[in-house]
């Protein structure tokens, strides 16, 4: 059996959120021995994604927060973006870091396409609407980013909730969260 590393990246603009919440309710789920790396968007800012591809050639430069993360991604088989609906999509935090995932297909050395491919892409959001289509344009996202990669497309785990602790009274979320990573 392969060993599974899950990388958990939290999209929230607050820490202790009803998505970090979920996601941590569906992570105590994996079985034991199964890797967990969580990673705070907001503590490792990375600037507005500047596509170069086509003005003066320049590879992305691979430093700092943008080095950490793209290693994070890259060692991880299965990869969780944790980002609460925000207008009907990801955050602002979790847009820049799919933005950034153009740079580094260009990244020399990365071979960021090919060691995607194959990788698990998971998404857990929650959302402050009794209609779970209204989060369709965020799974949207990620659905077609996995598809573009050639990774595989694990759903969307879905709560409800607004203040913090609310996702917690949602038991239907809940108890999907028990079986969400099987």
């Amino acid at each position: 059996m392969t060993t599974r590393d899950f990388l958990f990246l939290l999209g929230s603009s607050r820490t202790g959120g009803n998505t970090e919440t979920l996601a941590r309710l569906a992570a105590e789920q994996l079985p034991a021995g199964t890797g967990q790396r969580w990673l705070d968007l907001r503590d490792l800012p990375l600037p507005d994604f500047e596509d170069r591809r086509h003005a003066d050639g320049r590879p992305p430069t691979l430093t700092g927060n943008s080095a950490t993360l793209l290693e994070a991604t890259l060692t991880a088989t299965d990869v969780v973006i944790a980002s609460p609906l925000y207008w009907y999509s990801v955050s602002t935090s979790t847009k820049r870091y799919l933005d950034h995932w153009s740079g580094w297909l260009e990244a020399p050395g990365a071979d960021f396409r090919r060691r995607m491919a194959g990788k698990t892409l998971w998404g857990v959001t929650a959302l402050a609407d009794d209609d779970p289509a209204v989060a369709e344009p965020l799974a949207g996202t990620l659905r077609n980013s996995a598809r573009y990669l050639g990774m595989r497309w694990g759903g969307v785990l879905l709560g409800n909730g607004s203040r913090p602790g609310d996702v917690l009274t949602d038991t239907e979320a809940a108890a999907r969260a028990k079986v969400f990573f099987s």
